[in-house]
């Protein structure tokens, strides 16, 4: 004991991860809440050196990084709350097998059973770290919505000097989302491109995503697949001439957002 002791203190009280290419901060002792758990035993029967790191020195776990907010979730708190309509309860049971975290893992087995027939509700999950009686907690739905998607994108079409004639609508140059980053990653997945804003933790927001497709419909889909139905739109639009000539061709811009919420 004195051996683990020592070697837990090497690690900081603050723990910088990067779980798949996800950043997480979190403090060792949320860490090693469940004994005998992979991270427990990573965090007090080794030492920092015996664990590896990216470049920033983070320790790296090559595991789901979006998934992993949920196993932190477990061994923070007495409870845990899935979205509604989560989809991938056994990808986060297989994380949990991973972590070895065994009632996480078999109330995620018995919620998944539950849902085949009842796929709306949202589970509360009881870590047995912080009760006794966790076994005996019943599932229930909080009942409240899991948060707002704000679509947006900017495009533009060309008017001739001939009204009659067909508006020439040039391409919408990209389809910007905002929202809670856990949300964002929940419903885009792998669409949706992050480079402008890396390295935030899932519970911050950003307006600074954007989507690696062109096409609302596209987006529209994939919001009402999690759930996600639209509560407002607006828009917006300016026009200019392409020169002094009030003759010549007007140029019209337009900026729409779209809210969504679940």
């Amino acid at each position: 004991m004195a051996q683990t002791a020592s070697q837990s203190s090497a690690f900081p009280e603050i723990v910088e991860l990067n779980v798949g290419g996800q950043v997480y901060v979190t403090r060792l002792e949320t860490l090693t809440t469940v004994p005998n758990s992979l991270l427990w035993t990573k965090f007090t029967q080794s030492s920092p050196g015996d664990l590896p790191k990216d470049s920033k020195g983070r320790f790296f776990f090559d595991r789901d990084g979006f998934l992993f907010r949920y196993i932190l979730d477990y061994l923070r708190d007495s409870e845990l709350f899935l979205p509604e309509f989560f989809k991938e309860r056994r990808r986060l049971q297989r994380e949990a097998d991973f972590f070895q975290l065994p009632e996480l893992s078999r109330r995620l087995a018995a919620v998944s059973k539950d849902t085949d027939t009842e796929d709306s509700e949202e589970a509360e999950l009881t870590s047995p770290a912080t009760t006794t009686s966790s076994s005996d907690r019943t599932l229930r739905s909080p009942g409240a919505s899991a948060g707002y998607i704000t679509i947006g994108y900017r495009g533009s079409y060309t008017i001739g000097r001939d009204i009659q004639a067909d508006a020439k609508f040039r391409r919408v140059a990209r389809i910007t989302v905002c929202s809670k980053i856990s949300l964002a990653k929940e419903v885009f997945g792998d669409t949706l491109n992050e480079s402008r804003d890396p390295d935030r933790p899932p519970d911050k927001y950003t307006a600074r995503y954007y989507l690696k497709y062109n096409f609302l419909e596209q987006a529209f889909d994939r919001l009402a697949e999690a759930g996600f139905h639209m509560v407002a739109c607006n828009s917006t639009g300016t026009c200019s001439y392409a020169s002094n000539d009030p003759g010549e061709d007007k140029l019209w811009t337009s900026y729409t957002e779209y809210v969504f919420s679940r």
